[in-house]
């Protein structure tokens, strides 16, 4: 058995570490893609993960693999494209750690993943399989984004189900709203951003555009993030707010909600999805906002998730 399987995008991030002796921003490469930065967390949290992707036949993809294999990340579903290169994503950072993306995925070869080339028997071992619309921008690995949820519905897997909305990959942003609908219809356990949840619903009150959701399409559990706000879960008839951890420390966000993502699908693990009352959902969310909040301390993601000793110490010192 695998705790979680997770299909999607694999990448270099480029984010800016400085500036040279000559004015010219410095780009560490960083590997990331955010299904894999979900079980990055999630191996720190002692869960076994396995991921299906696809990255180009390049020393890029090569460093990729080698990443994530050795953060004991199962790679026997991630495939080589020999003829398209791996994607990129250079990552602009603003002051305040925002930050905006610029791909090089036209094709990148995330995309490139096929139907055929996904491997059912893994899904049918995972508990919880995750997934995001990033894996549907194109035909081909969107088709191979079916196959793999078909798999994981029939064989009465739980489904983890992040946006993730990058609206430069989109050649139509209705398009993107079609996936984020047949993504809601498919998943137990629902991660969705504020800015998400606006230009889905319409709804600048998050909180109503978070319930819109869950009641719409029957969604489990839905934790719906507010960046420097903090974060609700809903469950049933229950809403439960946290606050956030500002950290002073904080110099970019690419990862957060990768890290919260991860945080929650261990807590579901752990509690299990039936299992939870307003206090469980209180801890998750303690633990999901302040993971987040460390990883913004950090450049990258994947391969600088918080310890669980980290969380657990950045809460007691935050109390």
């Amino acid at each position: 058995m695998v705790d979680v399987v997770a299909l999607g995008e694999l990448l270099i991030d480029f984010t800016e570490n400085g500036i040279s002796e000559h004015g010219n921003p410095i780009l560490e490469a960083n590997p990331g893609g955010a299904p894999c930065n979900v079980l990055a967390m999630l191996q720190n949290y002692g869960k076994s993960t396995a991921f299906i992707g696809k990255v180009g036949d390049d020393n890029f993809g090569h460093m990729l693999s080698n990443t994530v294999a050795g953060l004991g990340i199962n790679v026997s579903g991630l495939k080589y494209d020999k003829d398209v290169h791996t994607t990129l994503a250079f990552v602009h950072t603003y002051e305040d750690g925002d930050r905006d993306f610029s791909f090089y995925r036209n094709p990148g070869a995330d995309v490139m993943l096929s139907a055929e080339e996904v491997d059912t028997d893994l899904i049918k071992s995972a508990k919880i399989f995750h997934f995001g619309t990033l894996s549907m921008t194109h035909k081909t690995v969107e088709e191979a984004t079916i196959k793999a949820l078909d798999t994981a519905k029939e064989s009465g897997i739980l489904v983890s189900f992040d946006p993730n909305l990058r609206p430069p990959l989109w050649s139509d942003l209705e398009i993107a709203k079609e996936k984020m609908d047949f993504g809601f219809r498919k998943c137990d356990i629902l991660k969705i951003s504020d800015n998400e949840i606006e230009f889905f619903t319409g709804e600048t009150d998050i909180l109503k555009g978070a319930q819109i959701i869950k009641e719409k399409y029957g969604i489990k559990l839905v934790c719906a993030t507010l960046g420097k706000d903090g974060s609700y879960a809903l469950y049933g008839d229950t809403v439960v707010e946290c606050a956030p951890f500002l950290n002073p420390n904080t110099i970019e966000t690419t990862g957060a909600g990768d890290t919260f993502m991860g945080s929650v699908i261990n807590s579901v693990l752990e509690v299990g999805i039936d299992n939870y009352d307003e206090a469980s959902l209180k801890e998750m969310l303690t633990t999901a906002n302040a993971a987040a909040s460390l990883i913004t301390t950090r450049r990258g993601a994947l391969r600088v998730m918080p310890s669980v000793e980290e969380i657990h110490n950045y809460i007691k010192a935050a109390k």
